[in-house]
């Protein structure tokens, strides 16, 4: 024990450098582990914030001090937010970059990528906000398809502005000439009969306009039942006799029968009216206009084929949307809304099907509609009539 008396200082500071050196490694090797483990929730975060995440609709995302993503809610890993533990987007990293320098919660509409390749886009709110001194919560909700709708909206008002105004300003122009040519009897026939036909035309585009506004509506069919197919297809081209019979077009149906779909009667009736009102107009006189019914399936396809000036590809993708026309002028002369194939198509959606075009310019086109067969099991057969006539001369 002398030698360590009389050496004791010297002894103490060589004891204390090593002690030293060893905690110092110690700490690093500690810090190396930390950074190397993923970060685990603490209790409070686990008993409060991780439970609300898991009721929030928008998307959530609960990010730690090194902005390592701790916790995501489904919807955010969805819609591509968060990938290998970290946030994707680079606006929503400086977001949360400047609430940790100021604890300002920060709220602000991104439109960003939907995902690392592609063109679509996402239109987000997105709010974030300090919720422990550690922690940062992002939420994120996604406006692209409220936007989209709000956009939709707003050009439909637009379009049924602009359509409202042709007719009834024609209708002002012709009552102002009626009135000027009080004197003059034939001219009063004449502008009388172009204003019966104007009018004719915006009752028609009323009427189009309040029924495709219905279909918009979720839950649009309200009479669902099953609905044999051969009735629909024979009211239809009732009701396009006396167009056809006007143009000399003959309308001719056939093909499958005694098949049956769930659905609203009267809305089938339009959809498949609407085909032949188009077909009809499109055709020359003397032309012919068939209906052909065949199930394949699980669905049934009803086909109107005409003779008529057919479609470029161009328009085929286009002919679906609301007060879209391949050539306006024709249109115009013909009565046309631009609304009649938009409502064929919303009502095949609201029966689980869909519609359909072939067409080549100079020969004809062929609009499809296609609907899920009815199972009829345990259910009445509708009423038909084998014998009943089924196209007009």
């Amino acid at each position: 024990m002398d030698w360590i008396v009389e050496g004791g200082p010297l002894v103490v500071g060589v004891v204390g450098v090593l002690v030293g050196a060893v905690a110092v490694a110690a700490f690093r090797w500690s810090e190396r582990e930390q950074r190397t483990v993923p970060p685990q929730p603490r209790p409070e975060l686990e008993d409060g914030l991780v439970r609300t995440l898991a009721v929030l609709r928008s998307a959530a995302v609960v990010l730690d001090a090194e902005d390592r993503v701790v916790r995501a809610s489904p919807p955010a890993h969805a819609l591509g937010l968060v990938r290998e533990g970290h946030l994707v987007h680079a606006a929503m990293r400086d977001m949360v970059g400047a609430v940790r320098r100021d604890g300002v919660i920060r709220d602000e509409e991104l439109e960003v990528p939907r995902g690392p390749v592609g063109p679509a886009r996402l239109l987000l709110q997105v709010r974030v906000a300090q919720v422990t001194p550690e922690h940062v919560l992002l939420l994120a909700e996604d406006l692209t398809q409220a936007r989209r709708l709000e956009a939709i909206r707003r050009d439909f008002v637009v379009n049924v502005s602009h359509e409202l105004k042709t007719p009834v300003g024609a209708l002002s122009l012709l009552a102002e000439t009626v009135h000027d040519a009080a004197d003059d009897p034939e001219a009063v026939r004449r502008f009388s009969s172009r204003m019966q036909t104007e009018a004719a035309r915006l009752s028609a585009l009323v009427h189009e306009i309040i029924e495709l506004s219905r279909l918009q509506v979720a839950g649009a069919l309200e009479d669902v039942t099953t609905v044999a197919v051969d009735d629909v297809v024979a009211e239809a081209v009732d009701r396009t006799r006396t167009v056809a019979d006007a143009k000399r077009v003959r309308v001719v149906a056939g093909g499958d029968r005694d098949v049956t779909v769930y659905g609203d009667r009267n809305l089938l009736v339009t959809a498949v009216r609407n085909l032949l009102d188009n077909a009809v107009t499109y055709s020359p006189s003397g032309a012919r206009v068939s209906v052909g019914v065949r199930r394949d399936g699980d669905l049934v396809e009803i086909a109107v084929v005409d003779e008529g000036i057919g479609i470029a590809a161009a328009d085929q993708d286009r002919v679906f949307e609301r007060f879209y026309r391949v050539d306006p002028a024709r249109s115009r002369d013909t009565g046309g809304t631009g609304l009649g194939l938009s409502i064929v198509k919303h009502v095949a959606a609201d029966h689980g099907g869909d519609v359909s075009v072939w067409s080549q310019p100079g020969r004809g086109s062929t609009f499809t509609l296609r609907l899920p067969v009815a199972d009829a099991r345990g259910l009445p057969r509708p009423s038909t009539t084998p014998d009943a006539p089924r196209s007009t001369p």
